[in-house]
């Protein structure tokens, strides 16, 4: 039977797709392939045959080869080796959901199209939901190390600006105070756990919250030693701990499903609110026992 001549709108459309799923199926393909988890690489190399089966679909009725996007394939690619295969493979479903590909329309010519779009909103997530890694199950720890890093050390930071006024001391003060702040949070971690049973997940808990913690002190202590004025250097750590939420916010809603505005809100005005109150403290600190460096 001959097949009925798509409109240029639909072709365009399926070409576009043709491009996404190809380009898709072999970025899979390479992260199946040096996934060592057999079970992360059977579960990739499962949603890489989809991608190119839904190809050859796409091209039953284009009638064309389309070549894939050799940038997006480098680009998530080394995504999800860097930042892991979640936040990649997540991030590269997003990209792909933004693209301008309207099964709903292509349906109304081609009926199958309906029926791979929800694949590729069902099937598609309910594999990427079985790719285990072990830096998500820390989550929780990671937030912890952050959290308090951020609120505490920034507001160490705020207080000791103005109530010595000297770079140098505030830094040396701010490292004290996040390695010690580290090595807390990571014991009371370790203990948490234990006491819960959890013994194996104790110890990498304990690491991940010290890690995180650690991160986050570097990033607010750095500008003490690069800037003169302690004022600026205060500022700069606002931002740097502004820039940490916003990375780590969007991290964790890619890599999660949960919504970004609302972490990256909370977080922020917790610092801020510890940080003005911790400035407050400070100045009637300098004040009282007219401290002069």
């Amino acid at each position: 039977m001959e097949r009925k001549s798509l409109s240029p709108e639909t072709r365009k459309q399926l070409i576009i797709a043709q491009r996404n799923e190809i380009t898709e199926y072999h970025i899979y393909s390479q992260l199946a392939q040096k996934t060592k988890d057999p079970e992360n690489a059977e579960t990739l190399q499962k949603i890489a045959e989809d991608e190119l089966r839904h190809y050859h679909i796409w091209k039953k009725y284009t009638d064309r080869e389309v070549e894939p996007s050799q940038w997006e394939i480098s680009k998530f690619y080394w995504i999800a080796r860097l930042f892991g295969l979640t936040f990649g493979v997540k991030l590269m479903e997003k990209a792909e959901n933004s693209a301008k590909v309207n099964y709903a329309e292509i349906g109304q010519e081609i009926p199958e199209a309906t029926k791979i779009g929800q694949e590729e909103t069902e099937h598609e997530n309910q594999l990427i939901a079985m790719i285990k890694e072990e830096k998500l199950e820390y989550i929780g720890s990671i937030v912890l190390g952050l959290n308090d890093a951020l609120v505490e050390i920034l507001g160490t930071l705020a207080g000791l600006t103005f109530a010595l006024q000297n770079t140098t001391l505030v830094a040396l003060a701010g490292i004290i105070a996040g390695i010690s702040g580290a090595l807390s949070m990571s014991s009371s971690e370790y203990l948490s756990h234990k006491s819960e049973g959890n013994h194996e997940g104790a110890l990498k808990s304990a690491f991940w919250t010290g890690l995180a913690y650690i991160v986050a002190v570097v990033f607010l202590v750095v500008p003490y030693l690069v800037f003169s004025s302690p004022f600026m250097a205060l500022i700069a750590s606002v931002i740097d701990s502004v820039f940490v939420v916003l990375v780590y916010s969007y991290y964790i809603s890619v890599a999660n499903d949960q919504p970004f505005r609302k972490r990256f809100g909370e977080m922020v005005a917790l610092s801020t609110v510890v940080g003005l109150i911790s400035f407050g403290l400070g100045y009637l600190v300098r004040i009282l026992f007219n401290i002069d460096i």
